[in-house]
Parts: structure tokens; C-alpha cells; sequence
């Protein structure tokens, strides 16, 4: 990939604004270009070659984007070219039952008419954003990109953080930000332990067409084996995240095609009318891990590689862009004060304004999960009773749909539609 900023000499990078961002998954480059904004000079170090990344086929979700996310994606300058491939999401309409039995007669219907603000958020395919995240990255001053290049070595010291790379290369800069996933080596390198557990359940994602629209409604049914979500895409499709247990998710995703939409047809049911296929099918195997902290000495982390949280809620990718959000609102202002953005002082205030919010999204994902993913008649009494309450109280589910809608809490200037 041409880009004329990286034809800077590695060794001799070492600036007190210079921020070096170890992943370039989503959350990494979009806190790059939030960060340049701001004036920070930005070396991105991904440790996948580019190629991969632009490949339509590298990842098969889609994201239930809060409209907290889409407002800030609005502000790094991405919306404009995502808003063609988006679809508005109007409902969310949540049920609990069996496997081709239907729903119980206890539900949650959140309707984005009783919030002022419009849709609560959009659904985006990963292909699209990741694209459209890369083509941003290329053109904008004070990033450089490093791809196919993995870190070894990582010191910090009252100079600055220095980070040796696989191929013998150094790279200097004040902070370093680690956005490089759950098993984050930046966290491990820094001797940050991590709290977590494997739910034994596995996601078997896919896009289905359908021959019904779906009128801008996401669907969240809960099963004793774990959640099937139907979030709605652009035209009639909707991306399927479907948890079972790790051992039944394996058989399915041996079977065909044919035997795969089988399985899922009961479970799906007929509201859409016929579906069908419209891609790759992928596993991804879910459980909780939180970093103990989410700073140290000149160091950062953001999204999975502090918080990977079961996709219950979808709240994943947006608790990442919050993070993204805060720290670069956090090192911006302490850029303008004249601070050192890489003090104790002013990451521990990132720290503080994140941790507490994580830790309780982490907390609601994982009881939702165990609460919601078994076939205990009492617990199931219990929590049918409860959404019937919450259905039928206005000012909760209005609490609900802000919640679901990224309004709600302490929200970063980004996150408000305003400018960092």
C-alpha cells in the first residue's frame, strides 16, 4: 500500500505528540483519525498485511452501531461515505421461548419514535466500515500506517515508550494504545492480568435474504442454548448472530448449506418468509475478559483489548468507540491545557471515566447471558414477567431505548455531535 508517511525513518520517530496504536482492527483506526484530528502524529501497527483487511470475505458481521457510534463516526469523517450501505434500526423487539415454538406471550418493544433524537442507531456491515475506515486512514495527514509488522518488545520510561518490532525495527512515541483484542500482548507486555471465563458458547454468524422486508426491526430472541439476534440490513437480508453451545455450534457448522438453514429455520421461524444464504457462515467463540486495569506507565487500552463482553446487548464495538471517544477527548483537552498527555494524571482520568461503565456493561452482559440462557421454569417466570413490566412501564422502556441507543451516561463530545 502506497503511503508517503511511512517512508519515515522508524528509529528516528520520537515526538512528545507522537501516539503509537498497536492494532488496526476498527477501534484503532478510528481513534487515529480522531487523534489527528486533535493534531497528535499518529503510527498505526497492525500485524495483518493490508490485503487481508480489504478482502469482502475477512469478516462476516455487522454491527448494531448505537447512534452514540454513528455520531461519532460522523466526526472522524467517515459517515458520509457509510450512509449509503447503513440501515436505520426503527424497533427492537425482544422475546423469550423455544425453538420452534414460537415466543412467549411476554416481550419488550422498544419503537424509536418515543426518543426525539431518530433512528437508535444503524446497522453497518463490517466490509463496508472496515473499508471505509482504511480509505479515510490513507488520506489523512499525521497517521502512518505499518502493516505486516507484529510488536516483540515494548519498555517505557521518563523519555517515552519504544516498541521493537519483528523485524528488528524500533518505533518511539509518547503513549502507547493498545486496541489489539482480548489476548492484547500490549496489556501482557505491561504485566496487566486479565479476569474472565468462557461461557462454552460459540456465535454462528451469517447474512440471510429473505422474502419479506423487515420494516427496520432488530430482533433479540432468547433460547435455552443462548440468544438468536436478526438485525436488519440494507434491501431484505438480515445478519444472524445465533449462539449455541460449543459443541452443538460445531455440528451445525459442519453441515451444508442446506442442513445449516435447516437447523436455523425453527429457530428463525417464518415471519420473513423464505430465506436463504447471502455469504460466508463464521464461528466466533464467546466468554467474558476484562484487563485489570486499563492504563499503566505510558499506556492505554482500548475496546476488546480492555472489555470483551458477550454480544448480547451488541454493545461490544460501541463500548470500543466510547472508549475511542473519551481517550481522545482526554489526551485533546490535555493537549490544549499544555498537560503531558501521557501523566498519570491524565490517563488515570480516561481510567476513571471509563472503568465504571465497562465493568457494569460487562456485569448486565454476562447475567443477561446467564439468565436468559437456560430452561429454568422459575427463572424463565421471572424474566417473562419482568419484560411484560418493563414493556408496560413508558419511562423504563424510555430508559431502555436510550440505553440502546448510546444516549445515555457521561458521553464524550463525539458521542453528543460535537467537534473534539
Amino acid at each position: 500500500m502506497d503511503n508517503p508517511a511511512s517512508d519515515r525513518i522508524l528509529a528516528s520517530m520520537s515526538t512528545k505528540d507522537e501516539i503509537l496504536i498497536v492494532g488496526g482492527g476498527l477501534n484503532g483506526p478510528a481513534l487515529a483519525l480522531a487523534l489527528a484530528q486533535a493534531g497528535f502524529a499518529v503510527t498505526v501497527i497492525d500485524a495483518l498485511e493490508i490485503d487481508p483487511r480489504e478482502n469482502p470475505d475477512f469478516d462476516g458481521r455487522s454491527y448494531a452501531l448505537a447512534l452514540g457510534s454513528q455520531r461519532l463516526l460522523d466526526g472522524i469523517g467517515l459517515w458520509d461515505q457509510l450512509a449509503n450501505d447503513a440501515q436505520p434500526m426503527l424497533d427492537i423487539k425482544v422475546t423469550d421461548g423455544h425453538a420452534g415454538q414460537g415466543p412467549s406471550p411476554f416481550f419488550m418493544h422498544f419503537d424509536h419514535r418515543e426518543i426525539e433524537e431518530g433512528p437508535m442507531g444503524y446497522m453497518v456491515e463490517d466490509r463496508h466500515l472496515r473499508r471505509t475506515l482504511l480509505d479515510k486512514l490513507r488520506k489523512t495527514n499525521g497517521v502512518t500506517l505499518l502493516n505486516g509488522k507484529s510488536v516483540t518488545g515494548q519498555t517505557a520510561d521518563a523519555s517515552g515508550v519504544s516498541l521493537t518490532l519483528d523485524d528488528g525495527s524500533q518505533v518511539s512515541g509518547a503513549i502507547v494504545i493498545g486496541c489489539d483484542g482480548r489476548s492484547s500482548g500490549t496489556a501482557q507486555r505491561a504485566g496487566i492480568k486479565r479476569t474472565g471465563w468462557d461461557y462454552g458458547q460459540t456465535a454462528l454468524v451469517c447474512s440471510i435474504s429473505h422474502e419479506q422486508p423487515h420494516n427496520g426491526v432488530a430482533h433479540q430472541f432468547f433460547m435455552p442454548s443462548g440468544p438468536l439476534a436478526i438485525l436488519p440490513l440494507t434491501g431484505n437480508r438480515s445478519s444472524i448472530v445465533w449462539s449455541e453451545t460449543t459443541e452443538l455450534a460445531r455440528e451445525i457448522n459442519a453441515l451444508d448449506d442446506a442442513g445449516y438453514l435447516a437447523a436455523l429455520q425453527p429457530r428463525f421461524g417464518d415471519f420473513l418468509g423464505e430465506i436463504a444464504l447471502a455469504g460466508k457462515r463464521f464461528t466466533y467463540p464467546l466468554g467474558l475478559t476484562l484487563a485489570n486495569a486499563m492504563i499503566a506507565d505510558r499506556l492505554a487500552l482500548v475496546g476488546d483489548a480492555a472489555h470483551g463482553v458477550h454480544p448480547i446487548a451488541g454493545q461490544g464495538l460501541n463500548a470500543g468507540l466510547r472508549d475511542v471517544a473519551a481517550l481522545a477527548e482526554t489526551l485533546a483537552d490535555a493537549k490544549r491545557r499544555g498537560e503531558d498527555p501521557a501523566s498519570p494524571l491524565v490517563l488515570g482520568r480516561y481510567q476513571q471515566w471509563r472503568r465504571f461503565d465497562t465493568a457494569s456493561m460487562a456485569l448486565a452482559t454476562d447475567t443477561f447471558n446467564r439468565l436468559f440462557s437456560n430452561d429454568n421454569p422459575l427463572l424463565r417466570l421471572g424474566r417473562d414477567i419482568g419484560m411484560g413490566l418493563i414493556n408496560a412501564a413508558p419511562a423504563l422502556r424510555r430508559g431502555f431505548i436510550r440505553e440502546a441507543a448510546g444516549l445515555s451516561g457521561d458521553l464524550p463530545r463525539l458521542m453528543r455531535g460535537r467537534p473534539l
